[in-house]
């Protein structure tokens, strides 16, 4: 029944620079944004598959665009957008701070190391703004803890069509389990 449309999937961790061995990053395995590949590969879609860093394979047949960091994932949604797409679920978990500067090279064991955060880019928010005619149905994810209350809050704030909320805190739910809530 998807058979004929594109859908864009992230999928991952991102990852942001300390220096060139270390980096901030999150538990993500990739594991459910690959599901939703799968799924719609087998529903005759084609799928590009924004991949950050994964820890589960990558289904046969689908397009690979490869990234580690948000701002990485953002250019590659870009240019996505220009060449357009039937939806896009954003399921990668993307990193929500970085490094203000990062080394570019190891950095030596001391007494102790401080890290200036600042924020990333809202990707999905901007691709959600920068879309054009006809509109892609926008899929977003949203990792929360002890409560889902910010999750009615996000759906507006980023724009998409539809916010997927998980505690994951929960037992069952969460980074690399095969349920979710």
């Amino acid at each position: 029944d998807l058979s004929g449309r594109h859908l864009v999937v992230s999928a991952g961790g991102t990852r942001e620079a300390i220096d060139p061995v270390r980096f901030i990053g999150n538990r993500s395995t990739g594991k459910m944004g690959v599901a939703v590949v799968a799924a719609a590969l087998d529903r005759g879609a084609s799928v590009t598959l924004v991949a950050a860093n994964l820890e589960v394979p990558i289904p046969a047949g689908t397009t690979v665009v490869r990234v580690e960091s948000t701002a990485d994932l953002r250019d590659a949604l870009v240019g996505l957008v220009r060449d357009g797409f039937d939806a896009l679920v954003m399921a990668a978990a993307v990193a929500d701070f970085r490094p203000v500067r990062h080394a570019d090279h190891k950095l030596e064991r001391g007494a102790s190391l401080t890290l200036e955060l600042e924020p990333t880019t809202d990707v999905l928010a901007e691709v959600a703004r920068t879309v054009g005619t006809p509109r892609p149905i926008l899929v977003g994810f949203a990792a929360e803890t002890g409560s889902l209350e910010r999750a009615a809050d996000k759906l507006r704030r980023k724009g998409v069509d539809l916010l997927v909320a998980n505690d994951v805190a929960e037992p069952g739910s969460g980074f690399g389990t095969d349920t979710n809530r």
